[in-house]
């Protein structure tokens, strides 16, 4: 289920961060600038190249992933409306809720227990 979360992410971010650099606010309501889409792109290729490398290794980006915007969510309310986070990277208050709903998805995926190997186990003696 990671993988296939992180491959669907990292497609959006790169989208998303690619828009953000010919319509701001993306989507009409989404501020962003030159850094805010760097950091889209390098997240969703990243997401990319952690998804090709195994449930497990997208699990961790993905609780990775979960922390940083737990903390942009934080650091978002903190700056308010309209607002720079830590003076760098523009948001607003719809980037803010939006940080907080990706934290919690990315947490729960990264914090997912893997399946179990699919019912062979070993015989007892």
């Amino acid at each position: 289920m990671a993988k296939t979360i992180m491959r669907i992410a990292g497609v959006v971010f790169i989208v998303l961060g690619v828009l953000g650099f010919f319509n701001d606010p993306v989507l009409g309501i989404f501020d962003v600038d030159a850094l805010h889409n760097i950091v889209h792109l390098a997240s969703g290729i990243l997401a990319l190249i952690f998804a090709s490398q195994g449930e497990s290794q997208a699990r961790t980006f993905s609780l990775v992933l979960g922390i940083v915007y737990a903390l942009l969510t934080i650091l978002g309310f903190m700056a308010g409306d309209d607002g720079k986070l830590l003076g760098l990277v523009s948001n607003n208050s719809a980037d803010t809720w939006l940080h907080l709903v990706l934290a919690v998805v990315f947490l729960v995926v990264g914090l997912k227990k893997p399946a179990s190997g699919g019912g062979m186990s070993s015989p007892s003696m």
